[in-house]
């Protein structure tokens, strides 16, 4: 077990740092300069312009770290690798940089709206494991009945229907026409409803479209394992339908709703941009939503680093959690089916 883990950490440095390559690389490819960014409306001087440049290592500087100029006077420009090279050091060190816009650190920002958006994935996929997995079970057990018709009927709505016109309806139905639920932010003492109220539409809306998936992989799962032999053999020897379910079929079922789940928290906890979105939701999605609108590069590039970070790391914990729900399943390097 120690030998894969160690295999898998490595073999996420290079898919990291080609990642990040691939968005920096983008970043200076979009048209636009991000000192006239930093400046906004307010023109700047040239020599607080420079300092800019030297900052944020725009420019190439000699040890006693003024900018070189050409012939021209004109301050010469630093090389993309080089720059790439000073973003990694830097974000070694968890520094993401400082917004454009905002004027502070990427990683205040981040601390300060994280936990939002931790705390709605949390809900959002509590909710799909309970209901995902619940209604593919019954939909299964109950194969042809009018329990499997409503739940093949309803996944197949809710997987048709995008996500946000579905947030969008459930504003429009409980928090204009009736009233009992809010329709955006995440609370606070000038909310006349408890904080945890406000996390019902954004969750259901997150978790929607997932629910449906996994209670469909859930189905389809189920009734091939409950096709095997070792099943056919549990039924021979006189196990209830209830005890073969729960204590044989449902462990070796579970193996790709829990690869499924576990990505797809991973992709929750990177932050839902629509979803936060719709609901002016104050969490990463919505954060890099505003960054990506107003250009504030070292935000998105924060922001994606973090996606990063947190899908490896979720896949990795998937991975990890096959052995304790198959124990054919071996992660020795010598293994073949490693």
């Amino acid at each position: 077990m120690g030998k894969y883990i160690l295999k898998r950490v490595l073999q996420f440095i290079p898919v990291f740092l080609g990642v990040t390559l691939i968005l920096f690389a983008l970043q200076n490819i979009v048209p636009g300069d991000p000192i006239k960014l930093i400046g906004g409306e307010k023109a700047l001087t040239p020599e607080v312009e420079l300092q800019l440049r030297v900052k944020y290592h725009l420019v190439q500087v000699d040890d006693e770290g003024n900018a070189i100029l050409d012939e021209n006077g004109d301050p010469v420009p630093e090389t993309l690798w080089n720059r790439y090279v000073f973003y990694m050091g830097s974000l070694l060190q968890g520094d993401l940089g400082s917004s454009y816009q905002r004027k502070l650190p990427v990683t205040d920002i981040f601390a300060a709206k994280y936990p939002y958006t931790a705390k709605l994935a949390v809900c959002a996929i509590v909710l799909e494991a309970i209901m995902g997995i619940g209604a593919g079970i019954i939909s299964a057990v109950k194969r042809y009945s009018f329990w499997d018709i409503l739940v093949t009927l309803v996944t197949s709505v809710l997987v048709a229907v995008p996500a946000f016109w579905l947030g969008m309806l459930l504003q429009l139905f409980f928090g204009v026409q009736l009233h009992v639920l809010p329709i955006s932010g995440a609370g606070g003492t000038a909310s006349q409803y408890q904080d945890w109220v406000h996390y019902i539409l954004p969750a259901v809306t997150l978790a929607s479209v997932s629910t449906a998936y996994c209670a469909r992989i859930m189905r389809s799962q189920l009734l091939d394992v409950m096709n095997q032999d070792y099943i056919r053999t549990a039924k021979a020897k006189g196990l209830s339908d209830r005890a073969i379910i729960w204590r044989h079929a449902l462990k070796n079922a579970l193996i790709p709703v829990v690869t499924y789940i576990g990505v797809d928290f991973g992709a929750m906890l990177s932050g839902a941009i629509l979803t936060e979105t719709v609901f002016n939701w104050p969490g990463i999605g919505y954060e890099m939503f505003r960054a990506i609108s107003s250009r504030d590069w070292p935000i998105v590039m924060g922001g994606v680093t973090l996606v990063v970070l947190v899908v490896m790391v979720i896949n990795l914990l998937v991975d990890v959690s096959y052995a304790f729900l198959d124990p054919r399943i071996r992660f020795d390097s010598s293994n073949k089916n490693a």
